[in-house]
């Protein structure tokens, strides 16, 4: 083998172990390596959550399943002081049911659930325009599989780990949802 042949070889070697390295830090990217706009556009970084407990759902104002804004709403204020912090993400992926500005969104959040929890700007959950963190939600955790309809909910530790996902039809007052998030709190 000659010289050339040795550089070649070795260049080769470092692509390859340079390139498993970057999937390997993709692979422990988490939810904590965001920074997400909240509803009033201040650029919000999620590790400012460290230590805390996360339900992170993305919601609609127009869909079947809008009034479970009440029971997170209820989650909220039992598990607050110990650590829960709920981030809602308004999305307008699943037939318009998301059409409002940011503003409105608010406003329609406050005045018809009294919601106190965090609410995010509006971003898009699925498709060409997936947001990044919903990407890392779908595609990284132990939890993958395509966002299907509003208010699937995440848990997350406080770690920063993904530990739990719900769809869309349970109930976040359910007991299965309850116990894990007190669990997560004990810990």
């Amino acid at each position: 083998m000659n010289s050339t042949s040795i550089v070649v070889l070795l260049l080769l070697c470092a692509t390859v172990i340079v390139s498993a390295q970057e999937k390997s830090t993709d692979r422990s990217k988490g939810v904590y390596d965001f920074t997400l706009n909240n509803i009033d556009g201040k650029e919000t970084p999620l590790s400012d959550y460290s230590g805390k407990v996360l339900l992170i759902v993305n919601t609609a104002s127009k869909c079947g399943y809008t009034p479970q804004y009440a029971p997170l709403e209820k989650l909220y204020r039992r598990f607050h002081d110990k650590g829960l912090r709920i981030l809602a993400f308004p999305a307008n992926n699943f037939g318009g049911q998301e059409p409002g500005s940011n503003a409105e969104i608010k406003e329609f959040c406050s005045s018809n659930y009294a919601v106190t929890f965090d609410l995010f700007e509006k971003i898009s959950v699925k498709g060409e325009d997936i947001h990044p963190l919903y990407r890392y939600l779908t595609t990284e955790t132990d939890f993958p599989g395509d966002i299907r309809w509003n208010f699937t909910k995440f848990l997350v530790d406080r770690e920063g780990k993904v530990v739990a996902r719900f769809e869309t039809k349970v109930d976040p007052l359910e007991g299965n949802v309850i116990s894990q998030i007190e669990e997560l709190l004990n810990e």
